[in-house]
Order: C-alpha cells, then structure tokens, then sequence
C-alpha cells in the first residue's frame, strides 16, 4: 500500500486501518513478524489472548504487568547503588564530575539551564505528555498514543516513586547547587528518567509514520539529544550525582522498550484480526 511521500504522515489514515498499513511497518520491516524464537512465542501467546480478549484489552494488560516490573526495575537499581557506591565504582566519579561541572558554570548559563532543566520538569514534562497524547491522538482519531503515552509517563513516575523511597540518597550540598534547591531525595534522577519514557515514547509514534530514513534518524537523535542534556543539566545545576541520572537514563530505556514491545504486540493481534488490512508495506524512502 504506498502512499505519497509529500503527505503529513500523522494526518494520514486513521483509526485501525492508520495503525495496520503505517505504525506496522517501519523502513519496511513489519514490526508484527517476530523473528526469534522468543519472539515467535511471544507472538503465539498474543494471537491466543487476543483471540480471547482483544487488542485494546490485551494493550492494557501488558502495560499492567510492564508496571509491575517497573517496582521489580527499581529494587534492582538499588543492588547496582549499592555495588557502586564505594569509591572505586561508578559514583567514583560523582564528586569530580559534580566538581567539573561547577568550573562551567556563569550566571547567564545558570539561568539558561535550569530553564531547559524545567521541561523535563513536574510541571514541564506532564504539559508535553498531554500536548503528545491531544495531538497525537485527535490526528490518528485513535486511543493507542494515548495509551502509550500515558503508560510511559505513568511507569517513569512510578519508578521514579519507588528508587527514591527504597534509597533514600542525599542530593549533592546545597552550597554546591544552584536555586532553587530541591530537597526530595536524590536517587534516581526523575527528570532524567521520566525525558527517557515519555520523550522517547512520542518520538516512537512519530517514527512510526515518517517514510523518509532522514526524518525517523532526525526524530531519534533529536529524543536521544534532548534526554543525554537533561540528564547532564542535573548534574551542572547540582541537583543530582551522575549516578542518579545514570541509573536514571538505564530504567527509563528500560522502561520504554517494554512499552513498545506491548505495542508491538497490540499491532500483531491487531493484523490477526485484520489480515486484510496493511498486508503489504507504504513505500518508505
């Protein structure tokens, strides 16, 4: 099924048939067809409960379990803070980078970062969320992004939550941050995890309906870009060790890759149900 290059991607086709003829196919590959033989299983076991209980339904119960590893992911990180808290592992490298930082810092540079640090902010980043789930949303007339979007910002919380509650970690000093301070504790970095989740998130749907190779790279470096920066403004403001944001970028790729594998899935009992639909891939360029 081709489609003219010059079209709006995210204007294009709606509802099912939107998400079996573009979300399925990415530079050609049809993200529905597992190729491993994990996958296979994985694919097995979807056709079955889909048969039983739907795409949406099915969507929705993958989510949940994701959720329920998401506490599993933060217990975890714990074991990796505590292997390398000591002096010898990573966090040997928290005070000199943390003192590095502090060599760069100018009162102009000050302001301009900690106004890119509140993007990915408890106010910054919930705005993008919504504006993600609207747009996205209202344009492919379709509950999938929401769904998406929403499970993403709702894991990296839920996570965020978790690690700091079971660590308890001490943010750098105060005389060695810039205000306003913020006094929750420290580990792990939740502007850093919750960029990942949900910026990468929206970049997986734009990537999605891009046919340009040039525009999917652009979209991804642009999301890879924008979290490897706030992770690093944490640590330039002093409002978190590097192995808070560390920890932070690991659980919230983590995180993402298993809301796109429920996405995955939803496609692939999507195409079970519709076999008609999409069978062959757009022209991707």
């Amino acid at each position: 099924m081709k489609r003219d290059e010059t079209d709006d991607p995210s204007d294009s086709a709606p509802g099912v048939t939107g998400e079996l003829t573009e979300d399925r196919y990415v530079g050609g590959r049809d993200i529905t067809h597992w190729r491993t033989r994990a996958g296979a299983t994985i694919e097995h076991v979807a056709r079955r409960v889909g048969e039983r209980i739907g795409p949406y339904t099915a969507l929705v119960i993958t989510l949940i379990v994701g959720l329920a590893l998401v506490v599993a992911l933060s217990v975890a990180a714990v074991e990796v803070y505590d292997a390398v808290a000591d002096g010898d592992g990573v966090a040997g490298v928290d005070e000199p980078l943390l003192l590095f930082m502090m060599t760069l810092r100018s009162p102009g540079l000050d302001v301009a970062v900690t106004a890119f640090t509140d993007i990915a902010g408890t106010i910054g980043m919930p705005v993008i969320a919504v504006l993600g789930i609207v747009v996205l949303g209202v344009k492919r007339r379709s509950w999938t992004p929401v769904v998406i979007i929403a499970a993403a910002g709702a894991g990296s919380l839920l996570m965020t939550i978790a690690g700091k509650e079971l660590i308890q970690r001490e943010r750098p000093p105060l005389v060695d941050a810039v205000p306003p301070f913020e006094y929750s504790p420290s580990f792990p970095s939740g502007h850093t995890l919750n960029a990942v989740a949900v910026i990468g998130a929206i970049a997986y749907l734009l990537v999605l309906r891009r046919t340009s190779r040039g525009a999917r790279i652009a979209i991804i470096a642009a999301a890879v870009a924008f979290d490897l920066l706030v992770g690093m403004s944490r640590v330039y403001l002093g409002h978190h060790w590097f192995t808070d944001v560390l920890v932070g970028w690991i659980l919230g790729a983590l995180w993402l890759a298993l809301v796109i594998t429920a996405h995955r899935l939803y496609l692939t009992i999507r195409r079970q149900r519709h076999p008609s639909v999409g069978a062959s891939p757009v022209d991707h360029n």
